[in-house]
């Protein structure tokens, strides 16, 4: 029977109660710059500035680094945001509504009096309203600088994004997911995580293997004897297409339980503990007990502690056991 121990509080102090190196993978999406006051005064996301947002990221991960195995991945879905000219942020959309001014016309609140530009004014020293934030950026690399292997950017591209009214961008459709580690060399699955090749039904017959470099082994009255043989699964591809889905009883987005099983796969063991610092629904300890792991997560809402420990035990029921520490 696999467990999920949902640890309530703020994530620096309470990863302290983890013991190192005990979390062979961490899965997780911290809350976005900006996007949304949760009502509780140690919140992450609400940081003046870019600068200090990541910083205050930085610090947790500091801590995981701690209980993570040092052959152990970490695996961070982050969104970015758009500054608006009360210096927070709106994400993925601008700050008046979206539109942003027409086409071909000036912004004349950074015009001068000779009708020329002005430098405009930043919000924390470099952005500016209207600009995009850049913090998933901003994150990988201050990572980097504190000694995690930046290993792959992979983008979400979403068929199904939030509907936007802007006239002057396009309409954002992706965010990132990076892998790290803390070595060169690390656990990682990849035929766990592999997905569908071409396959013979894409009628390929009659090109022979010269074609396709490989050989005829189509089983006679299959329908494939002139069909070249193909492995039936590839090397995942960085680009992931996963729509957008809502758990019901949350009041705000959570990532599908399809985008991060692959994570999950690749970065861990039946019996391995799977880690989220910032569990919210819970939708990384669901997945991990589903597939065979322990979980454990730390949330600092302990209502949102309470819909993840519901969630879980009714995705795997008596197959899991599920605790909230308060």
């Amino acid at each position: 029977m696999n467990e999920a121990k949902i640890l309530v509080g703020d994530a620096v102090q309470r990863l302290k109660d983890v013991p190192d190196q005990s979390v062979r993978t961490v899965v997780t999406s911290p809350p976005y710059w900006g996007l949304r006051d949760y009502g509780n005064d140690d919140q992450i996301g609400l940081e003046e500035t870019p600068l200090d947002f990541v910083e205050k990221l930085c610090q947790v991960f500091d801590e995981v680094w701690r209980v993570l195995a040092d052959d152990g991945t970490l695996w961070v879905n982050l969104g970015d945001s758009y500054a608006n000219n009360g210096g927070k942020t709106q994400p993925q959309r601008d700050n008046n509504g979206g539109f942003g001014g027409s086409p071909g016309t000036r912004n004349q609140s950074y015009s001068n009096a000779s009708g020329g530009f002005e430098r405009p004014k930043t919000i924390g020293g470099s952005i500016k309203p209207k600009d995009l934030a850049g913090i998933p950026w901003r994150f990988a690399f201050a990572m980097q600088e504190r000694g995690w292997y930046l290993r792959q950017d992979i983008i979400w591209s979403k068929p199904n994004p939030m509907p936007e009214s802007v006239r002057d961008r396009c309409t954002k459709s992706h965010e990132y997911i990076f892998l790290m580690s803390k070595s060169p060399r690390y656990y990682f699955d990849s035929k766990a995580m592999a997905e569908p090749a071409i396959h013979a039904e894409e009628k390929r017959a009659g090109l022979g293997r010269l074609h396709y470099g490989g050989k005829r082994e189509g089983a006679p009255g299959t329908g494939q004897e002139n069909f070249v043989s193909i492995k039936e699964f590839r090397n995942r591809r960085s680009v992931w297409n996963v729509g957008v889905a809502r758990y019901a009883e949350a009041h705000f987005a959570v990532y599908p339980p399809e985008l991060i099983t692959p994570c999950v796969l690749a970065g861990s063991e039946p019996g391995d503990v799977v880690l989220d610092p910032f569990s919210g629904s819970g939708t990384t300890g669901e997945v991990a007990l589903t597939h065979g792991r322990d979980y454990v997560g730390v949330e600092l809402n302990p209502d949102y502690a309470e819909l993840s420990e519901k969630r879980i035990f009714e995705a795997v029921g008596m197959f899991g056991n599920v605790e909230v520490v308060k």
